[in-house]
């Protein structure tokens, strides 16, 4: 039976955004209702119903998300109250079926959206008629510095272009992002490049556990009867293999002293992520497209919210390329070993480089930056409408 119960909706502007292969509904912080600018639960729900969940028939029928890690997103930013810095940046994950919102780490993919969203937002004093604007970020969830830069063309963010990126249909304009000292402090917090991590069910396997960019769980694919190669189906299609993988996320991350029992792990979907790794080879990559042997240093398949990725999380990008920079770590071995400043992978969308240069100190391994290249762009901006 139909209700007749009147439930007005809030109008709150808002940008539709893509940034690298992730999408996400973008706000300036003080365009919020008053009880949603400040962290807590109105903020929550009212993000919540903005994507439309949770939602138990797993669509986003009713909300602006896209049913996948990928597309369950949203940035609040703002005036930055850090010294010598642009904007601040709030990331939430948004479950899809589970009703919360997960703050726990940085997206990278949408990180190159926050320098555009930022000078469309009025919130950077100065920028440059024509050139490079860099955009100085602080990323909140982590307390990071991120620096994105950004193309202009006479006085607006140039956001068309030739770059092509894989996980992308369509070329733009590149954007660069430097992510400063992504793993400063306990990189890697066990102490150790490669740990025994104890797994119920599974049995004992050598895992590197690292923080930077995301805290991030490698292992070696053929420890879980994997190649490396596998596209999304092999992987998400099989609800057996999607749990083994959750016992590891949850093992490694007991063991990364995020959390205290496995049984924690299902409140903290967003972190830490777990992927898989193997030497390279050839394998057609989703869109069709042949990726050769020597193409890449090393291949990588990683899961976001319970699911494969169907390209590469940004953050997941940099602990990929930390790791691999890293002489002894799972991804340097199957990389080829030895010291680099840089790292290929391949992933089921296809190929990725990122430069990254790591060095070795009395307080163990620091990594000064790393450095990829996304693209972004608006795709929708105006308001969203949200019932209350």
């Amino acid at each position: 039976m139909a209700s007749n119960t009147f439930a007005p909706q809030l109008k709150i502007p808002a940008t539709y955004m893509r940034g690298g292969t992730s999408k996400g509904v973008f706000f300036n912080l003080t365009d919020l209702p008053p009880a949603a600018q400040v962290p807590g639960e109105a903020r929550d729900k009212l993000l919540l119903r903005v994507i439309g969940s949770p939602d138990p028939y797993g669509k986003h029928t009713d909300g602006m998300g896209g049913a996948t890690s990928s597309t369950s997103k949203t940035v609040i930013v703002s005036k930055s109250q850090q010294p010598d810095h642009d904007v601040d940046y709030l990331f939430g994950q948004v479950s899809i079926d589970q009703p919360f919102v997960d703050w726990s780490g940085n997206c990278g993919n949408l990180s190159a959206a926050v320098g555009p969203f930022a000078i469309h937002a009025g919130l950077v004093e100065r920028v440059p008629q024509n050139g490079m604007a860099t955009v100085r970020v602080w990323q909140a969830n982590i307390g990071k510095t991120l620096l994105v830069h950004v193309p202009m063309h006479n006085g607006e963010v140039q956001e068309t272009g030739d770059f092509a990126l894989d996980g992308v249909t369509f070329p733009a304009a590149e954007i660069e992002v430097d992510f400063m000292a992504p793993g400063e402090g306990a990189m890697f917090p066990t102490g150790n490049l490669v740990d025994k991590l104890d797994v119920p069910g599974i049995g004992t396997l050598d895992a590197t556990l690292i923080n930077a960019g995301i805290p991030t769980i490698f292992i070696n694919a053929n420890s879980v009867g994997f190649t490396g190669t596998e596209l999304q189906p092999a992987i998400n299609d099989n609800a057996g293999t999607l749990a083994l993988f959750e016992r590891i996320r949850a093992a490694g991350a007991v063991k990364m002293g995020l959390i205290n029992s496995p049984e924690q792990a299902a409140s903290r979907q967003h972190t830490p992520k777990v992927a898989f790794v193997s030497g390279p080879a050839a394998y057609v990559a989703s869109s069709g497209k042949t990726v050769q042997k020597t193409d890449i240093d090393v291949l990588v398949r990683a899961l976001s919210m319970g699911k494969l990725h169907h390209a590469m999380m940004g953050t997941a990008a940099v602990a990929i390329a930390a790791a691999a920079c890293v002489p002894g770590t799972l991804v340097n071995q199957a990389a080829g070993g030895g010291e680099r400043e840089s790292v290929t992978f391949g992933h089921p969308s296809g190929i990725l480089r990122v430069g990254a240069s790591a060095q070795h100190t009395e307080q163990g391994w620091m990594v000064e930056k790393v450095t990829m290249s996304r693209s972004a762009r608006i795709l929708m901006e105006g308001v969203v409408r949200v019932p209350f």
